[in-house]
């Protein structure tokens, strides 16, 4: 392979809006030797851009979607062609018709101020004003967004293609793609039908086939197509004499899982209520196969009447004027489904210059190729894209069987009112520790996370709720997936001995010569300690952001292991590993019991040979010892702000160290607990979550673990950045509520002096403290006893900002 020339070649894989953006991103960035290759014809090659109905809602329950939405807006209204926008701000109506959607809609208008779109909840009479052509009496309200509306795809793709042409990049169509060469672990060349490409960097932003280009590069893409119906009436004498294609706002009836857009005269309607329609992005017909199958284009499937039929009816219910309408043409759409609902984004790790643009739709296809540009061209997007990550799934959450199984419950959940804590219904269970037979039998509650099962509270503790005295009661909402059960297991474990299943958390072992060096290197704490030290420390990319933060146990002079947070965390550090450090997850081989309490040492102490006493071993240390009969790795941490230790051990031991300690702690009243207790404890010390409470956007000083930041080490990733950091002008901020019944879960607007300055990100109720406890981002410089509301379904909840940490501020429970 030449050398890398000094503007690097890049060949980006599908002309629909997502390649066509992103040629347009990194041209405007001086990226200029840019090739997009498409298999169909241009304009309009036949993949999903061809077809999208263009409707764009801003709001999401993510932070992260949303900022893709309002810059996809920004882009596409500045955008014409021949003196048409790109973009038809007509607005957006979400309908509540059941008391259930129209609390969810004032849930989405909280997002909405929290992340600055634009939107207001509006009665029933203002929606018949807004559409007038729907059933008044149905509805009982509507959320109205007057910045979303109707991205003309199509047009836009033509916009940025012909500027970026300008610059120098060049667009060849009837280029069927049939290999990935690649050398030393670096893309090299793309293969077509009708030659081949050099390349420095390869770009599939082939949408619902990624998964075939993924395959040709020897890189997995957890992507699965479905199809979608979508109608267009006749033309419908109410809209007799229209001569726009649309001026009433893009229309949500979600509670039946339907969408509505004008066609001037017409009106085009999409479903999401029918079957799941899963295809194979394998058999997917080239263009020309499926124009002579008298398809209109390869993601255009043929309508299934007997789907239509139930969602037509919930049309006409609506709109009185469809009772007498016919439909001219339908079509099932095909686009793409993950496993999560977000797109897949970011360059792999397995070969080198080979990025993915996948799973992107209409709504976030300028926002999705201005940060895959930014990470390509300044080596970091700057919005914090980890929800994104082509990393972020674990191998279990990769074969073909749970992304089809997960893709078609996403598709099924489109339009559903889903809790924050609300898992997957299948497949369950898929991972679990070795523990999960006993916490079968105390009646565990469990959700799921990374595809492991994770109790919540158990039923077996029950009887101690008695023992509480009253709790505040909880609205319908914080009520679900929650129990008082929790409160009790909270309570257990500040006064007595608890045992937490800790064994999803995610466990690396990082060997050799050189491991020191390199972990020292990588993070921002000082990591040059004496065997039996654990450190925590921040993994920071290079502008200082928060990338993630990490447990650093020192077991031997070259052996560590690392808690860590998600498959990102692994992948980053093997990126960067020299010959001489060797890095494995260990996390499925091994397990963990967080014992944590007053009596802690009470527990463990006659269960080991070693002395557990504070002078003996303090703090932030950790030893490899016995629990009985079962080796473990023992360290001194706790995350619940009470004494106690991690118990790590084989998975293939594991059931022995729960059962060894369960029956050693039945004269001290040892309870298992679960993760709503843990979070409650976790919030009242202060402690941070890692891609909640801080992501890489925050640096770690506005994020309050600064003390966690070695600025006089020799050198560490983002020391530079951060030495030249000005003054945070934002602050991770502790609140207390002010009512002790009330409660907020996350996400929600955070008014100072009448103004949203914030959002929430962490909440739980404080049961030592009596108060529901919120972190939110806001305003540095916010004074402690400050007043601030947080708006929850509508309503401005008091709170105030509090000092940190909220409980046992100097630590004597833990160290002692």
């Amino acid at each position: 392979m030449s050398s890398t020339p000094e503007i690097p070649r890049v060949v980006v894989i599908g002309a629909g809006i997502v390649g066509c953006s992103l040629a347009d991103e990194l041209t405007s960035r001086g990226w200029t030797d840019v090739t997009v290759l498409e298999q169909g014809p241009l304009p309009a090659p036949g993949g999903s851009t061809s077809h999208a109905p263009g409707l764009v809602f801003q709001t999401s329950p993510s932070k992260t979607l949303t900022a893709l939405a309002r810059y996809t807006v920004e882009k596409f209204t500045s955008l014409d062609v021949d003196g048409v926008s790109c973009f038809n701000q007509v607005g957006g109506l979400e309908l509540a018709t059941t008391p259930e959607r129209l609390a969810e809609l004032h849930r989405r208008a909280g997002y909405a101020a929290s992340w600055g779109v634009r939107g207001e909840i509006v009665g029933a009479a203002r929606c018949k004003e807004l559409w007038p052509l729907i059933d008044e009496s149905m509805v009982l309200g509507g959320f109205h967004t007057p910045d979303d509306g109707l991205a003309r795809a199509l047009l836009a793709a033509r916009a940025q293609m012909a500027r970026a042409t300008e610059r120098g990049a060049r667009f060849l169509d009837r280029h069927t793609v049939t290999g990935i060469e690649r050398q030393n672990g670096s893309v090299t060349e793309v293969v077509t039908d009708r030659g081949t490409f050099p390349a420095d960097h390869v770009v599939s932003a082939a949408g619902f086939w990624g998964p075939v280009i993924g395959r040709m590069a020897g890189v997995d893409v957890p992507l699965q197509p479905l199809a979608h119906q979508y109608a267009r009436t006749r033309p419908l004498p109410a809209l007799n004499g229209a001569t726009t294609e649309a001026s009433k706002p893009i229309l949500r009836f979600q509670d039946r899982d339907l969408y509505f857009r004008e066609h001037t005269d017409r009106i085009g309607i999409g479903s999401y209520a029918h079957r799941p329609l899963p295809v194979d992005p394998f058999a997917v017909l080239p263009y020309d196969e499926a124009r002579a199958r008298h398809m209109d284009m390869p993601s255009s499937y043929p309508f299934t009447e007997e789907d239509w039929a139930p969602s037509w009816a919930d049309c006409r219910r609506l709109m009185p004027v469809l009772r007498g309408a016919e439909i001219e043409a339908g079509f099932n759409g095909v686009f793409s489904f993950t496993p999560d609902g977000m797109p897949v984004l970011g360059e792999s790790r397995m070969l080198r210059g080979f990025w993915l643009a996948e799973a992107v739709w209409v709504t976030h296809s300028a926002g999705v190729a201005k940060a895959v540009a930014e990470w390509m061209v300044d080596g970091r997007p700057s919005i914090d894209l980890h929800e994104c990550d082509l990393t972020r799934f674990e191998e279990a959450q990769r074969s073909p069987s749970y992304v089809r199984d997960r893709g078609s419950q996403q598709f099924v959940e489109v339009y559903d009112v889903i809790h924050p804590l609300q898992p997957m219904e299948r497949p369950r269970p898929l991972r679990v520790s070795p523990f999960h037979a006993r916490q079968q039998q105390l009646g565990a509650y469990f959700l799921e996370g990374g595809g492991w099962e994770r109790p919540h509270w158990y039923e077996a503790n029950a009887p101690l709720v008695d023992a509480l005295g009253a709790l505040p009661e909880r609205d319908a909402w914080s009520a679900r997936h929650w129990s008082p059960i929790a409160a009790a297991e909270a309570r257990a474990t500040r006064e007595g001995v608890a045992l937490y299943d800790m064994t999803p958390l995610r466990r690396l072992e990082v060997t050799g010569p050189g491991a020191l060096g390199f972990l020292d290197r990588m993070t921002s704490n000082n990591l040059r300690k004496k065997p039996g030290a654990v450190t925590y420390t921040l993994l920071l990319d290079e502008t200082g952001g928060v990338r993630s933060d990490l447990t650093v146990a020192r077991l031997a002079p070259d052996r560590f292991q690392v808690g860590a947070n998600s498959p990102a965390d692994l992948d980053r550090l093997l990126r960067h590993a020299p010959a001489d450090v060797h890095i494995r997850d260990i996390t499925s081989g091994t397990c963990c019991v967080g014992v944590w309490g007053p009596l802690a040492r009470d527990l463990v102490q006659p269960l080991t040979p070693d002395d557990f006493s504070h002078e003996a071993f303090g703090y932030f240390r950790a030893r490899e010892t016995y629990i009985g009969h079962v080796p473990v790795t023992a360290m001194r941490l706790s995350y619940v702000g009470e004494l106690g230790w991690e118990l790590y051990t084989t998975a293939d031991l594991g059931l022995r160290l729960w059962d060894t300690l369960w029956e050693a702690g039945r004269d001290l009243g040892v309870v298992a607990a679960g993760r709503s207790a843990f979070n409650s404890l976790r919030l009242e010390k202060g402690y941070r979550a890692w891609g909640v409470d801080m992501t890489d956007e925050h640096d770690p000083f506005e994020a309050g673990v600064g003390f966690a930041v070695r600025m006089d080490k020799e050198s560490f990733v983002g020391q530079t950045a951060l030495r030249a950091a000005p003054e945070a002008t934002r602050r991770l901020t502790p609140l207390l509520l002010d009512d002790p019944a009330a409660v907020v879960l996350g996400k929600e607007p955070v008014y100072v002096d009448g103004t949203p300055a914030g959002y929430v990100t962490s909440a739980s109720y404080g049961y030592t403290l009596g108060r529901c406890v919120a972190y939110a981002w806001l305003p540095a410089g916010l004074p402690t006893g400050a007043g601030v509301h947080i708006e929850y379904f509508g309503e401005k909840v008091p709170a105030t900002v509090a000092d940190e940490p909220l409980f046992d501020p100097k630590m004597t429970r833990i160290r002692r």
